[in-house]
């Protein structure tokens, strides 16, 4: 059985006023959690963070997360940082014709993201029988204005932003003009749910925040979800998990609901099991 996990943190971008805070504590959170509670070694986890979490690295360290991946093999992707939103032109997305997105540091909107149907390629790849657990901080929501506002009125240790890149308006222009083009052509063959639990941050509608919480930055699904693993030294099932993590950020305030999509079974499982 071999573990291997890829973390990729993104404080820093080179698109102005992109900056976030919290995702490079969201990363360490992560790998302490999984070198005490899950039996990851250092040289299993592989970490990313601001200038070097570009596209191409990425790429480069998710075709090392899935070779020869096997039966047994237990596998972590987590992602903190920015999200967002692009016309889809696969014909995949019948609900609102949007691919989802990841914001490496590098992002711009000339086709450097990491649109959603790349990371199933990648997940694609995993057979049957290989333990994958993706977890996503970020937004995948075009009302992230909405979340800004409630900075300017909260104290420092309440203080949030949104993990959402509005498209510029030439992009926003360019899709509204492409719309009735765009023909629904078929569903992409989507990754074996059987392979892979995914965590996300919030559902397709909403933010995930960047939070001041407890005397320094994190992402709030990233701080909570590491704190219950904590609390249990990592014995909780998934399902139990996504309870206590949606309460936790109801409880603290925070409009983002996380998500658990995965099959039953998983659900009654712990996390890489």
């Amino acid at each position: 059985m071999a573990n291997k996990a890829l973390l990729v943190g993104v404080n820093r971008y080179r698109l102005p006023g992109a900056d976030l805070q919290g995702c490079v504590n969201d990363v360490t959170n992560v790998r302490d959690v999984l070198l005490k509670y899950f039996g990851f070694t250092v040289k299993q986890v592989r970490v990313l963070v601001d200038a070097r979490a570009t596209k191409a690295a990425i790429f480069k360290r998710l075709e090392w997360l899935v070779k020869g991946a096997k039966e047994g093999d237990r596998l972590l992707f987590h992602f903190s940082g920015h999200g967002s939103q692009i016309r889809d032109r696969s014909g995949d997305e019948l609900k609102d014709r949007l691919d989802e997105i990841l914001c490496p540091h590098d992002m711009d909107w000339d086709g450097t993201y990491i649109i959603d149907d790349e990371l199933k390629t990648f997940f694609g790849k995993v057979p049957t029988g290989v333990r994958l657990d993706v977890l996503l901080d970020c937004c995948h929501s075009g009302t992230g204005t909405r979340e800004v506002f409630a900075m300017a009125a909260l104290p420092e240790e309440r203080a949030f932003r949104p993990r959402f890149l509005p498209p510029p308006i030439d992009i926003l222009c360019r899709q509204m003009d492409e719309e009735e083009d765009l023909k629904v052509k078929r569903l992409l063959k989507a990754t074996n749910p059987a392979n892979h639990a995914l965590f996300a941050g919030c559902r397709d509608n909403q933010t995930s925040a960047d939070a001041y919480i407890g005397g320094s930055y994190n992402g709030a699904f990233t701080y909570y979800f590491c704190k219950h693993l904590r609390d249990t030294q990592g014995n909780l099932a998934r399902s139990e998990l996504m309870k206590r993590l949606r309460a936790s950020l109801k409880f603290e305030g925070y409009s983002q609901v996380p998500q658990l999509e995965c099959q039953a079974a998983r659900r009654k499982k712990r996390l890489l099991d």
